[in-house]
């Protein structure tokens, strides 16, 4: 692989990484100062809602009167500034969590904006799918409001679009993550302004944050600066490593009653639900992610000083509040990138001797490699990375349960790039 400008210095890897680790020590001082802010809001949390042993049990058939479920729902509320929460292993992915909540919240005949551009790959098929039980099917319309050249919100155009609105605007919606795009992720306070421009206009409809890749990376989250919505998987940051599955909305009481009753029926709502294997993983991945996530953020802000002293543009730019786990590193052709996955693939803890190889994935369009060594089956906030095969040629690199792993990791990535 080569550098996409000439490298300016010759370094050895551990020269490279001793430097670019001097040169963080503020960026890195500052991640302190939020995973300890974040841990203590997680724990008040739990105090907040008296979480004890019998939380932890398993439940059955129904789960009527299932505590636990309750009890870690507004857990998370809590801990993310919502007024109520559901926290499911039901919830089978990131693309399933942020489709029960706009499936539960939308009605035919409504009308969602997105202000992010077209929404991840995944959901694409959801919104706007033929023959498939799509939003579209359903008569709900989702128009897109592009991103400017920048890659940010346009205000000018949301504002044009907000005053010939008409009353079948019942959505914003705000992807925080990149994607597959090459972008900056949305900070916690370009949401806020998101949220208080349209609210000044008059919207009074719900605000919907897809807040994957970002808990826990800030001080804040989008539900505490204005959003009505916001949801996630928990194999990303809120899990810590540790939940097997699942996926979490929290929100105002309004929007949750609906989304309960999608998720289950609307006769039921939350009242249903139980979990054979028992929540501790759940309660204990919530408590250790302020702390995980610090952990795959200092490991994104290594590789990305590393890459960049090489001359490889990456995302976010020095400079820039880092705002979710992933970096998105810019290769010139397929073939440098492939071998970057691999690379991260054989410093992997498990399936270390994998030979990743792009492929047809459900939902995505273009081949996708991914490299994902993990102990839970796809969890990006384990160490991972993934592109689709297309220019231009761009790895999204995001996790890493301990800075250690990272800086192994990066180790062998550097060996091979030098």
């Amino acid at each position: 692989m080569q550098a996409n400008n000439q490298k300016k210095k010759n370094y050895t890897a551990e020269e490279l990484i001793k430097e670019s680790e001097g040169e963080l020590k503020e960026a890195f001082a500052l991640a302190d100062e939020i995973s300890e802010e974040n841990q203590a809001k997680v724990i008040d949390a739990f105090t907040k809602n008296n979480v004890a042993l019998r939380h932890f049990n398993p439940s059955s058939g129904y789960g009527l009167g299932d505590e636990g479920r309750h009890v870690l729902s507004q857990v998370y509320a809590d801990s993310m500034g919502a007024e109520a929460g559901i926290v499911s292993p039901a919830l089978l992915s990131g693309t399933h969590t942020l489709a029960v909540a706009l499936f539960g919240i939308l009605r035919p005949g409504d009308r969602a904006l997105s202000v992010t551009g077209l929404p991840y790959d995944t959901l694409q098929s959801v919104i706007f799918g033929e023959n498939n039980g799509s939003l579209k099917e359903l008569g709900v319309k989702f128009d897109l409001l592009p991103l400017t050249n920048s890659g940010a919100v346009d205000f000018s155009a949301l504002d044009t679009a907000l005053k010939n609105a008409e009353s079948d605007l019942k959505m914003i919606y705000i992807q925080r993550s990149r994607g597959y795009e090459l972008r900056n992720a949305l900070t916690v306070e370009e949401i806020g302004e998101i949220c208080s421009f349209v609210r000044a206009r008059g919207f009074k409809g719900c605000i919907f944050v897809d807040n994957c890749y970002g808990e826990f990376v800030q001080k804040q989250e989008p539900c505490d600066v204005g959003a009505d919505i916001s949801a996630g998987s928990l194999i990303k940051n809120p899990g810590g490593g540790l939940a097997p599955t699942g996926g979490y909305i929290v929100g105002k009481k309004k929007y949750m009653e609906k989304v309960a009753n999608r998720l289950t029926a609307p006769s039921l709502g939350d009242e249903i639900g139980s979990y054979a294997y028992g929540y501790r993983l759940f309660f204990q991945g919530v408590f250790l992610a302020p702390h995980v996530v610090n952990q795959a953020v200092k490991g994104s802000l290594l590789i990305g000083k590393c890459m960049e002293k090489l001359g490889y543009e990456n995302f976010p730019k020095f400079g820039r509040t880092i705002s979710d786990i992933t970096r998105a590193i810019r290769f010139d052709t397929a073939e440098q990138l492939c071998d970057f996955i691999r690379s991260v693939q054989e410093a992997s803890p498990v399936d270390s001797f994998a030979v990743c190889e792009p492929c047809d994935m459900p939902g995505y369009e273009a081949k996708v490699i991914m490299a994902a060594g993990c102990f839970v089956e796809g969890a990006s906030i384990e160490l991972s990375a993934d592109a689709p095969v297309r220019e231009p040629y761009t790895a999204y690199f995001q996790g890493g349960l301990t800075y250690e792993h990272c800086k192994y990791a990066l180790k062998k990535i550097l060996k091979k790039l030098i």
